[in-house]
């Protein structure tokens, strides 16, 4: 019967059929209605859901600062990351690893070491791991120009794993970059062994041998300077011991060319020396009246002060307002370090005959004298006082 009556129903039209798609989706709504009512309280708010998802670890688009507060499930996973409990050394010092590696290719080469040395120091059983610990911090150490903290490393490296090409690689740069260069040339012929033709090798091998000449040949220019300079020095010592010249020094001590380097500003890079037998000295001539001063970077000892005077004062300076210091007016004074006074010295005596004087001391190194118009008023105020 029920074959029958399935053989003899009509089928639907388009309109029924429609009708009863719309009965069913009142029924589920009216069913959906009448369901107690709850909040949603696990969700995102509208207003915020860009928020939430930046503290989502899946979703963040930076990383957090170094002062924030970690959201909850990222502090979970750094914690199962880094938990020594659930984690074995050889775990952690992988994991440490890999984070140096991913801020290594970031440039982050600082960061790097500090995730390197955190590997190494997990102390795990597996040599192969720490000495790529060794070789990754030394590489960024390498790149920070901390070349002697590489080097160690890349030794550390090679305790652990030898032959291992990258540390003995860049154990060779390192030794170059400090002028190691023998150090530099047993490292390639090290590897130069088992590579015979690595160009690299034997590139870095010959700028090691050329950069080990030029650095001989320069020590050797620095030795021959300095046996230059002694007897330039002993020259100079029996220069001024033969003319009696009297250097000034505090103490009982007697007194050397240290005692000549010069004091003054001016005469930082001027010194008194030798030139066709002659002594050449930086001199200060001092003006109270005006208080200010005329620096001679080259006085020959053989030389007066008249004709110094002359150059001097050939143009009026500025500082003489009422051109009153001309040469013929001007007199020349030295202080006497053990009374105080001042002593006068001819226009026409050489700067020789001034420093040989009993009572003339040469201090810091630069003569200097006191300059006046002969009989003004600061002339007598100083030489009476």
């Amino acid at each position: 019967m029920k074959e029958e009556s399935l053989r003899n129903k009509r089928p639907m039209s388009d309109e029924e059929r429609q009708q009863l798609a719309e009965q069913l989706d009142k029924e589920l709504d009216d069913y959906i209605n009448s369901l107690p009512k709850t909040s949603y309280t696990d969700g995102w708010p509208e207003d915020r859901w860009e928020e939430e998802m930046e503290k989502h670890p899946f979703f963040m688009t930076k990383s957090p600062s170094q002062d924030a507060e970690l959201p909850p499930l990222l502090e979970g996973i750094q914690q199962l990351k880094y938990d020594e409990e659930e984690n074995t050394p050889e775990e952690l010092a992988a994991t440490y690893k890999e984070d140096g590696n991913f801020n290594f290719k970031c440039k982050k080469y600082r960061v790097a070491v500090i995730s390197y040395t955190e590997g190494i120091r997990q102390n795990c059983n597996n040599k192969d791991l720490n000495a790529q610990l060794y070789n990754n911090r030394a590489a960024s150490h390498f790149f920070l120009k901390n070349y002697r903290s590489c080097l160690r490393d890349c030794q550390e490296a090679l305790k652990l794993k030898k032959p291992y090409v990258k540390a003995q690689t860049r154990l060779a740069q390192c030794f170059l970059f400090l002028h190691l260069h023998d150090d530099c040339i047993q490292a390639c012929d090290d590897i130069l062994m088992d590579s015979p033709s690595d160009k690299e090798i034997l590139d870095l091998r010959n700028k090691a041998v050329n950069s080990k000449k030029v650095q001989e040949r320069e020590k050797r220019k620095l030795a021959a300077a300095q046996r230059k300079d002694e007897v330039n020095e002993k020259a100079l010592l029996k220069a001024l011991q033969d003319r009696n010249i009297q250097i000034y020094k505090k103490g009982a001590e007697k007194w050397s060319l240290k005692d000549l380097e010069p004091q003054s500003p001016e005469a930082i890079h001027s010194k008194v020396h030798l030139e066709n037998n002659r002594l050449v000295w930086p001199v200060i001539f001092l003006y109270p009246e005006y208080q200010t001063t005329d620096f001679i970077q080259e006085f020959s000892e053989d030389s007066t002060f008249e004709d110094q005077l002359n150059v001097m004062f050939e143009v009026c300076p500025e500082w003489d307002v009422e051109e009153k210091y001309k040469p013929p007016h001007l007199q020349v004074y030295f202080e006497n370090q053990n009374t105080g006074r001042l002593c006068s010295v001819p226009s026409k005596s050489t700067l020789l005959q001034a420093l040989s004087d009993k009572r003339y001391f040469v201090i810091g190194g630069t003569p200097s004298f006191i300059i006046f118009v002969t009989g003004s008023d600061t002339e007598k105020k100083y030489v009476n006082s």
